[in-house]
């Protein structure tokens, strides 16, 4: 059985002996996560728009098998030691143009596969603009990596973040985390410093009993102590809510400091959790969290709101 470490234990541990990342495995994170939409979507109340992100993920993974984006410079990676910033930075990357086809290779694929005619309909102009708009759509990768959701069409940009999660699982997959700074800018990926969707518990080897942030863009996970706030880093007004009768090992972890909230996973619970899957098959309870006056920190990769404003 897993072992709960009270804090002050768990700050007294070798940090040298916790994992400080997990970097992707490109042969097996899509496809994880792929089978983990599908688990979850039987009797499930977004169950076909969990099925239908399952395609796309299954399009991602058909793409990253055959891609292989520039490496950085190791000219940029010092810099990024030297100024502590995480190297594979997605804002203000300089992106090769080849990303461009390989969204419309995705949006192929997609199309292959039979997938419902309004998502169908989205896909057919969104390759028709990644034939002609370079610009434009470089300015929709620049809104969708910021998170500026009154920038782009909610219903495009789930597609145009999946291309550029692949792009950039395939630089993280392929990375030496010996070269990251000794320490990253606080509540931001280590590699690419987008924001995490959600954490998880882990279970196993040096890593039991450890929690880790996961990256929304390259599916890094970065250690975490528990019960810290993962958007302002407060330890005190930390609370956990659940869906009274929901599943085991899923809850939300908000902060009084703050008023925002993140979701834990915790793997003892639910070997197969999935961050990102998990995260969007468990939307009642961010309604909860917002009915109690909490913001989410961040969104999903897989689904966008549409602007407020």
């Amino acid at each position: 059985m897993q072992r709960i470490l009270p804090r002050g234990e768990i700050e007294s541990l070798d940090r040298t002996s916790i994992p400080r990342v997990r970097l992707p495995d490109r042969a097996s994170v899509l496809a994880g996560r792929a089978a983990r939409l599908r688990q979850l979507a039987p009797d499930n109340a977004a169950g076909d728009y969990l099925l239908l992100m399952a395609q796309l993920v299954d399009a991602q993974a058909h793409v990253l098998a055959g891609f292989s984006a520039p490496e950085a410079s190791e000219e940029h990676i010092s810099q990024a030691q030297a100024h502590g910033m995480p190297p594979l930075q997605a804002i203000g990357w300089r992106r090769d143009p080849a990303w461009r086809n390989m969204l419309a290779e995705l949006l192929d694929h997609l199309l292959a596969a039979g997938i419902p005619h309004p998502a169908a309909k989205v896909c057919a102009e969104l390759k028709a603009l990644a034939a002609s708009g370079a610009d434009e759509l470089e300015a929709m990768a620049d809104a969708v990596l910021a998170e500026r959701d009154d920038a782009i069409d909610s219903t495009i940009a789930p597609f145009v973040m999946a291309a550029l999660q692949v792009y950039w699982i395939d630089l993280a997959s392929r990375f030496d985390e010996r070269q990251l700074p000794v320490v990253s800018p606080f509540g931001v990926c280590p590699v690419c410093a987008s924001l995490p969707v959600a954490s998880v518990v882990r279970i196993g080897g040096a890593q039991d009993g450890c929690r880790y942030l996961c990256c929304s863009l390259c599916a890094t996970e970065w250690h975490l102590v528990r019960v810290t706030c993962s958007h302002c880093e407060q330890t005190k007004g930390i609370a956990y809510h659940s869906i009274e009768g929901g599943r085991e090992g899923v809850k939300a972890e908000s902060c009084e400091h703050c008023r925002s909230y993140r979701k834990i996973f915790y793997q003892e619970k639910d070997f197969n959790i999935e961050p990102v899957a998990d995260d969007l098959a468990s939307l009642p309870l961010d309604v909860l969290m917002g009915e109690e006056g909490y913001s989410r920190a961040s969104g999903n990769p897989l689904l966008w709101q549409p602007s407020q404003g």
